[in-house]
């Protein structure tokens, strides 16, 4: 799995940048206009595939967005017996997100949750913290993304189920994560973002602090198209995931997501894949138990459309 997945990173890290650039070389490719002022639109939509982008909603402007994750398309879960895939729904995903200023936004979400921690409800921030600049005196831009979620279900009777809430706060989650990304021209773009989830409560043996990193990156195929893709590797304590895998006979995967990416006039549409289940950054992150060399990857889609509030922009 560890080989397989190496090899598609660095595929889509080196190899499928030349298919864009067609005959130019990449040197010349990857060489930015210069032009004054911060570099704009690195990435289309404030998320890739699972992951957040260092994009954010600009002021006055509200993004809406839905996710929607189906079934597993192959393996002993998928096939024909249920439509691959389609007849399930894995995961839901309903948010706005609202621009304060040019750097700051404010986003609120519904998700259906993935596993026995559902009826999700997540407030977040995200703020532009540098911006790249086409001169590359800033090569890099970065921003900052902060969440919380808290879940609804009611609390299992189970003391070892990762749903027995005892108090409120074992309700809740947190993930603070720090996108870092460079747009090399308009055609290639790629991040890279370490994050940090805390889970108040977690399935007993498991652990309520995780690290992890993802990379992701965008290359544009045509006007109104482009490849997107991300990865993301959880650090997991060795001892407790073997516990965890021992006990509950799940597995724990790093989460691979690809697809295309379709620019509509206001909508941002995307058709991908991917092994994970769950759409919250506090669920896939730490609870990716399907692999997509075992079928156990599905379908997926999210349309986002941006409303301006400004009446100069409007106009």
């Amino acid at each position: 799995m560890k080989y397989h997945l190496k090899s598609l990173l660095y595929l889509f890290v080196i190899g499928l940048p030349s298919l864009a650039f067609g005959q130019d070389s990449l040197e010349n490719a990857l060489q930015m206009p210069k032009e004054k002022g911060n570099v704009k639109a690195t990435f289309k939509a404030t998320k890739l595939i699972n992951i957040q982008t260092n994009e954010t909603i600009y002021r006055n402007e509200l993004d809406f967005r839905v996710d929607h994750r189906f079934g597993d398309i192959a393996g002993s879960a998928g096939g024909t017996k249920n439509f691959f895939g389609l007849d399930q729904s894995t995961d839901i995903r309903i948010g706005f997100e609202y621009g304060i200023s040019d750097r700051l936004s404010v986003g609120l979400s519904r998700a259906k949750g993935a596993g026995v921690v559902t009826q999700l409800y997540e407030g977040n921030l995200k703020y532009r913290l540098l911006e790249q600049t086409a001169d590359d005196k800033i090569p890099l831009a970065v921003t900052l993304f902060g969440s919380t979620t808290l879940s609804a279900v009611k609390a299992s009777t189970d003391p070892t189920a990762a749903n027995a809430f005892g108090e409120f706060q074992d309700r809740l989650a947190y993930v603070v994560q720090a996108v870092i990304a460079r747009k090399f021209n308009s055609n290639f773009s790629v991040l890279v973002m370490p994050s940090y989830v805390h889970r108040n409560f977690t399935v007993f043996g498991d652990q309520n602090d995780m690290l992890a990193v993802s990379v992701g990156g965008r290359i544009k195929i045509t006007k109104r198209m482009a490849f997107v893709a991300d990865y993301t590797i959880p650090f997991r304590d060795k001892d407790k995931k073997a516990y965890l895998e021992s006990t509950s006979g799940n597995q724990y995967y790093n989460t691979l997501g690809a697809g295309l990416e379709f620019e509509t006039g206001g909508h941002i549409f995307h058709l991908n894949f991917t092994n994970a289940t769950a759409i919250q950054e506090s669920q896939f992150i730490t609870d990716t138990n399907t692999s997509w060399l075992k079928g156990q990857y599905r379908w997926g889609f999210s349309i986002a459309r941006r409303f301006s509030f400004d009446k100069k922009k409007a106009k």
